[in-house]
């Protein structure tokens, strides 16, 4: 029997090598694109092999794929079969059902003040009495703005002279500082990308930089997660070689350069015409982007390459946007505690709250600040990809068809899925539900263990709650296993919230204010992450969820440069504690399991 490993969807199975990897597909409700029905005809059912071995190709693949495809990997599902474990990436184009991504969050309003503002320039034709360069007529234009000189672009240069003619002489200049980085026609309005590059997921915002206001926003997985669901997986890859620390950088690339230009698509603009970039991410995901190195962060004492704020041109990191743009990246805090922090704090303000005050960004790896007087301090908590579906049998990501809410109430079980569609599987929210349901229903003990019930049966030995039956396939259960994941996920969170709290003296009843954030927070039922102990059994008025404030933050300092100041005092403002050097860790953290 062979595992088989469909990313970034977090599907898995064992199968014998007899099936082919669309057939163990459909088992594994991996909605493959298969027009053709699998005869190898239609062309829609490529995934890249990331790891182990398969079939020889056909020669149906040798005529389909083209030839940088079969270098890469790709093969078509319906023509290969495992030979031994694979790991597969499915791109977004071979999926009939798009994952929820969550892009929404705070509206924060601020005067827009960019790093890069548009100037119109009216040039004089040079003549023979007057045969001034360009770019010497394109500054003179300028002085009359009050801009005494600078310099350009090399990019922007290289294409002035064609730029300044096809207009008859009137252009639309974009100047950063003293720094000419585009030229466009007259009508040209450029735009702003932020983006909030997570573990699991992407979320991307156009933003039109003279008004602020976002005209476009989009989510995708992020293509990294074929080579690790954790941050540390990916450190341990990109340390392997340059050339596998080069793959995962051009993976966001090329990523964000797609991002880019489906957001522009979406409001008839061109990519070229974002002149500049704010990205985000955790101290990992930061690094790899840049192309600095990570094998420090996966060993004591975690260091990070850079902390301070960091600004690039696009196109030195492979960037499909305006040539002469610029990538602003926030500072990070520490090792684990990244620019995507530092931009949730500066969204929520929590840095000007006048109550003790905790904030929360669950994810992959969830960050926590306290805000107790003017004091802050950070932690993070490496929760694992089981909110996400990883190591959970029937475990998925938010799909259409996913177990997201449950009800129980003595034998009556109530589901909800995403979209109402049948249930194929149960995500993070759906997880942390059914959890709390069997805890109030005494059918989990405090201290994990799985007891008798009507609707718990054995399964060679070990006890599984049925969640849905179905037929031709298997009914969709939890299992111990999965009961005991959840328990390690909840109680690196719970642990962090508690170091912070008795750090500065308090007990959590003193908590005047949490605030919940990222993805997996905007879904998920805050009773039943009390229930479960995830979270402080406060009144149910002090928590606010907020959505994607990462994403938020990266927008205002994309529009702002007083914001970008904001979050570079927030930085060297907050300090840090490494939870693991938290005295009594292993003991505090198995009490922290219990639900």
């Amino acid at each position: 029997m062979f595992t088989v490993d469909f990313e970034p969807v977090g599907r898995r199975g064992q199968f014998d090598g007899e099936q082919s990897l669309l057939e163990i597909a459909r088992q594994l409700s991996v909605d493959l694109v298969s027009l053709c029905g699998g005869i190898g005809s239609c062309e829609h059912c490529k995934v890249q092999v990331i790891s182990g071995k398969v079939s020889k190709l056909t020669l149906e693949e040798e005529a389909s794929l083209s030839k940088k495809e079969l270098e890469q990997g790709y093969r078509m599902a319906c023509m290969t079969h495992p030979l031994s474990d694979v790991k597969l990436h499915v791109p977004p184009e071979s999926l009939t059902a798009l994952q929820r991504t969550q892009v929404e969050g705070l509206d924060v309003d601020v005067e827009p003040d960019p790093p890069v503002r548009g100037w119109e320039a009216h040039l004089t034709p040079p003549t023979l009495e007057s045969p001034r360069s360009d770019a010497q007529n394109l500054w003179a234009s300028l002085a009359a703005h009050g801009i005494p000189g600078g310099s350009i672009d090399f990019r922007v240069q290289q294409i002035l002279s064609q730029v300044i003619r096809e207009n008859n002489w009137h252009v639309n200049v974009a100047l950063r500082g003293d720094e000419i980085v585009g030229v466009g026609a007259p009508s040209t309005r450029w735009l702003g990308l932020a983006v909030d590059i997570g573990t699991t997921k992407i979320a991307g915002y156009l933003v039109e930089l003279e008004t602020g206001k976002t005209l476009a926003s989009k989510g995708l997985m992020n293509p990294q997660i074929s080579y690790g669901e954790d941050v540390v997986s990916r450190i341990v890859a990109a340390s392997k070689s340059p050339a596998d620390a080069a793959k995962l950088q051009s993976l966001l690339a090329e990523a964000l350069s797609k991002l880019s230009a489906e957001l522009c698509a979406e409001i008839d603009a061109n990519p070229k015409e974002i002149i500049e970039a704010v990205v985000v991410g955790n101290t990992a995901i930061h690094h790899l982007f840049l192309g600095l190195p990570v094998k420090q962060l996966g060993l004591a004492p975690y260091v990070p390459a850079v902390d301070e704020a960091v600004e690039v041109k696009a196109r030195e990191i492979g960037l499909n946007i305006a040539p002469g743009a610029y990538v602003h990246l926030l500072p990070n805090i520490a090792g684990y505690v990244g620019a995507d922090h530092v931009a949730m704090l500066l969204a929520t303000r929590i840095a000007d709250a006048e109550k003790t005050t905790i904030a929360i960004d669950i994810g992959t790896n969830t960050e926590i600040c306290l805000n107790n007087k003017g004091r802050m301090t950070s932690v993070s908590c490496a929760s694992g990809p089981a909110f996400e579906g990883a190591h959970i049998k029937f475990g998925m990501r938010a799909a259409p068809g996913a177990i997201e809410h449950v009800r129980l109430e003595g034998n009556r079980l109530e589901v909800q899925t995403i979209g109402g569609e049948p249930p194929v599987g149960i995500c993070g929210s759906g997880l942390l539900d059914v959890v709390a349901q069997l805890r109030l229903n005494e059918v989990i003990e405090r201290g994990g263990r799985m007891v008798a019930h009507p609707m718990v049966r054995d399964r060679d030995g070990k006890p599984e709650f049925v969640l849905a039956e179905r037929q031709d396939v298997e009914d969709i259960t939890i299992s111990q296993k999965d009961v005991r994941e959840l328990q390690l996920a909840k109680a690196a969170i719970r642990l962090g919230i508690q170091a912070l709290v008795e750090a500065e003296g308090l007990t959590e009843n003193d908590l005047e204010r949490v605030t919940i954030a990222g993805a997996f927070g905007t879904f998920i039922d805050v009773k039943s992450a009390i229930i479960i102990g995830m979270l402080p059994d406060l009144p149910l008025e002090r928590f606010t969820q907020v959505g994607n404030a990462a994403g938020t933050g990266a927008r205002l300092a994309l529009i702002s440069k007083s914001e970008r100041e904001k979050a570079r005092l927030i930085a060297e403002r907050d300090g840090y504690i490494e939870l693991a050097k938290v005295p009594n860790f292993n003991r505090k953290f198995a009490e922290a399991t219990y639900l």
